[in-house]
């Protein structure tokens, strides 16, 4: 059982430290958020707050909201951590703890900053709306799932 919990710490553990090292860097660099870096034509790095969950939604403005944020997360995370124990799947465990780790990145700056650090921002618009900043762990999160549903919808055409 001890050697079964290798890959998914391991996993979990780069995840939060990239995220956490790369937010650490941004606050560094950006102390006035309203600097933007071009990196490539593509792509910006700008410091943003977010109080919300994906994509700005469910705001949090009162302490109790934040607290419910990061109780859904570390609930969902328990359950993606029991399926991890269950599961023999490799893939699985390689896409739920990429998950898990976002979370836990993510939970780490609302308890540290009371909102999440979001600098990545790919300008895109669709229909008039501005797909928003993210940050590591959310893209950990985003690929995570994107890989477990595909790879469920892979396993159901076999």
């Amino acid at each position: 059982m001890k050697n079964r919990l290798l890959l998914p710490l391991f996993i979990v553990a780069i995840v939060v430290s990239l995220d956490q090292l790369s937010k650490t860097w941004v606050l560094y660099e950006f102390e006035n958020p309203e600097i933007v870096r071009h990196v490539l034509p593509f792509l910006d790095i700008v410091l943003t707050w977010n109080k919300g969950i994906g994509f700005g939604f469910l705001k949090a403005h009162e302490v109790w909201q934040m607290a419910a944020l990061i109780m859904i997360a570390v609930g969902i995370s328990a359950i993606l951590g029991v399926w991890i124990s269950k599961t023999i799947d490799k893939l699985q465990i390689i896409y739920l703890s990429m998950i898990i780790g976002g979370a836990i990145g993510n939970i780490i700056d609302r308890l540290r900053f009371g909102a999440v650090v979001d600098f990545i921002f790919v300008p895109v618009y669709i229909l008039g709306y501005r797909f928003p900043a993210f940050n590591i762990a959310d893209s950990a999160i985003t690929v995570g799932v994107c890989l477990l549903l595909i790879e469920s919808y892979v396993r159901k055409k076999k």
